[in-house]
């Protein structure tokens, strides 16, 4: 049970005094205005992302690639990405499409492309 479920389940069970359901809706406010300021402070992976995400925009064009090109291209000695990771970076460019591709002798994978 989470600390939301929790001061739900307070406010609504018959029972409770006034001040209880009092207290239990300041503690979901404060809950809800701690999940608001984390959602406008992007973490240090997504940070560290964003320069990967521009590289990758640099790279599309309007013929699909395969997450596997695109790690292929990111990569460098130092540093090799995976094609998962490259996939999802892919799904984050502005303006990206994407599509089934059809790959001989492995079966259908995903393409991206930047739409026109």
């Amino acid at each position: 049970m989470t600390n939301r479920e929790f001061f739900e389940a307070v406010k609504t069970w018959d029972g409770m005094s006034d001040e209880m359901v009092t207290k239990a809706t300041e503690l979901i406010k404060a809950l809800d205005n701690r999940n608001a300021q984390r959602k406008g402070v992007p973490t240090k992976t997504q940070l560290a992302n964003i320069p990967l995400i521009k590289e990758i925009a640099g790279i599309l064009t309007t013929e699909p690639m395969l997450a596997s090109e695109i790690a292929e291209k990111i990569s460098t000695e130092e540093v090799k990405y995976s094609t998962q990771k490259a996939g999802a970076l892919a799904k984050q460019v502005e303006n990206v499409q994407v599509v089934d591709v059809k790959v001989k002798g492995k079966g259908t994978q995903k393409g991206y492309f930047l739409a026109e």
